[in-house]
């Protein structure tokens, strides 16, 4: 939907798949890469219920010998698509470097509005604090990436105890204003209104002070994944360890992920280092 105040097409810029050469082949790119990870060997605890909804329940991945910390990846899908068995394999690059990995899935909407998904996470990442110790490092992908920076927000739903063990959260390509979403199509789903779209929005929102936070994004990226990623920037600029946005050249919305299967990685040194 046009924006008569900018001018801009809401419903074209969130548009990835139709920009990205072979775009609707990747889904299933992803559920090989996954599954044949899965299969592999890797020291694994599968559908560890943090809640009661079908939905509430992690992926746990562990490292060989005791876990330097835990990373938390929460997936995309613009909070309606996508499931956690997708991106198995984008463990790989933290657990050679000696992390374990936990992947939540959560109640999709429409089932679930935002806010709720947002407290859902928060649950995980309590539910996994509790089986690994030391440092957490979270790392989100498109509404992953909103999720992850909303839990370095001051009014995140964690507990103290473990917002206080998170030391560094990357948003890859992340949504963090939530604004424009109501002049899409599909917040017929997602079922925002002014006010939830306020309150859900990093940008309008105080972080937690003393972490390290970074936006990854593909240089490839539509222009509003680029705007989402800048905005967050400045606005948390100061007022947390807010780093320099990356925007990764010759990456683009589907494939920007990818460094975190590898262990030297810029994105993965990046989260880890």
């Amino acid at each position: 939907m046009q924006d008569a105040e900018t001018g801009i097409d809401w419903e074209d810029a969130f548009q990835n798949g139709d920009y990205i050469p072979g775009g609707t082949e990747y889904p299933a790119r992803w559920a090989e890469r996954a599954e044949a990870f899965r299969a592999g060997g890797t020291d694994m605890r599968l559908d560890v219920a943090y809640g009661h909804a079908a939905r509430e329940q992690l992926d746990l991945f562990l490292p060989e010998g005791s876990p330097q910390g835990l990373v938390i990846f929460v997936h995309g899908g613009y909070w309606k698509a996508m499931d956690k068995s997708l991106w198995s394999d984008l463990a790989m690059g933290p657990l050679a470097r000696g992390w374990a990995v936990a992947m939540p899935g959560y109640t999709l909407a429409p089932e679930a509005r935002i806010s709720q998904i947002t407290h859902q996470i928060a649950s995980a990442l309590e539910s996994a604090a509790g089986r690994v110790a030391g440092p957490i490092r979270l790392v989100g992908h498109s509404a992953g990436g909103h999720l992850v920076t909303r839990m370095a927000c001051r009014d995140s739903p964690l507990a103290p105890s473990v917002a206080s063990r998170i030391d560094r959260v990357i948003s890859i390509s992340g949504v963090h204003d939530l604004r424009p979403l109501r002049l899409h199509s599909m917040n017929a789903d997602l079922r925002l209104d002014k006010a939830e779209a306020r309150t859900e929005s990093p940008v309008l929102l105080d972080p937690l002070p003393g972490i390290a936070v970074t936006c990854w994004t593909g240089a490839l990226e539509r222009p509003e994944f680029l705007r989402q990623a800048a905005i967050l920037a400045e606005a948390w600029a100061g007022k947390t360890d807010m780093r320099p946005p990356v925007f990764a050249p010759g990456r683009h919305h589907f494939d920007v992920i990818d460094g975190l299967r590898e262990a030297n990685d810029p994105l993965t040194r990046a989260l880890l280092d």
